[in-house]
């Protein structure tokens, strides 16, 4: 993991709605820490400072340094709420993370070298049907995201859950189907070919 993310906040006394609403008013976003076996505990960070930890998508998949006054944790993003119309966070959960538990975390899919793939060059098409995959690993095993390395591959290919290069220590968390496709390539302008990589899916 090369980035590191430090979290301020700060205790909130009082929950509900209203409270709430004062909250984001003066530019915080009421959020609750809980996990490690430690009570939950109810937090505010700022609104202005998270949205500029969000503008990276390793935040998300990663293990975050959260500062209470004097106390840090280890913690990872759970959950957020957005605002379903404008660009405002609502909530954050936070959950505390114990190094000898394993984690279970939504991490992305990166298809590198796309751009270098000789049937991409020469017109080919690749459908990503899988971007995002539930992981199981110890937090120091934490990956910012799993890579799919595209340059060998030749229209018709298909590459499955199941034949995922996982880095050591990390499994998947839950898969129902280990042949469904996570990205394939189909040749160009929707030819035969398409139908091809199609069937070698079902």
């Amino acid at each position: 993991m090369s980035v590191n993310f430090d979290v301020i906040a700060q205790p909130r006394a009082v929950s509900g709605k209203g409270a709430s609403r004062r909250l984001r008013r003066t530019g915080l976003v009421p959020a609750i820490v809980y996990g490690a076996h430690l009570e939950p505990e109810m937090i505010s960070v700022s609104h202005n400072e998270l949205l500029k930890h969000l503008e990276h998508e390793a935040f998300y998949s990663h293990v975050l340094d959260l500062k209470i006054g004097d106390v840090a944790s280890k913690v990872v993003l759970k959950d957020m709420q957005r605002h379903p119309a404008k660009p405002f966070i609502l909530h954050v959960d936070f959950m505390r993370i114990s190094q000898d538990e394993k984690l279970r975390m939504v991490v992305p899919i990166h298809f590198i070298n796309e751009e270098k793939s000789k049937c991409i060059k020469g017109g080919g098409q690749a459908s990503h049907k899988i971007t995002e995959v539930e992981v199981l690993c110890l937090p120091k095993d934490l990956p910012e995201f799993i890579a799919v390395d595209m340059e060998a591959m030749d229209i018709g290919d298909v590459v499955h859950l199941s034949e995922l290069q996982l880095p050591t220590g990390v499994e998947l968390a839950h898969v129902a189907d280990a042949d469904e496709p996570v990205v394939v390539v189909h040749g160009p302008h929707g030819g035969g070919d398409e139908t091809d990589a199609e069937d070698a899916t079902a």
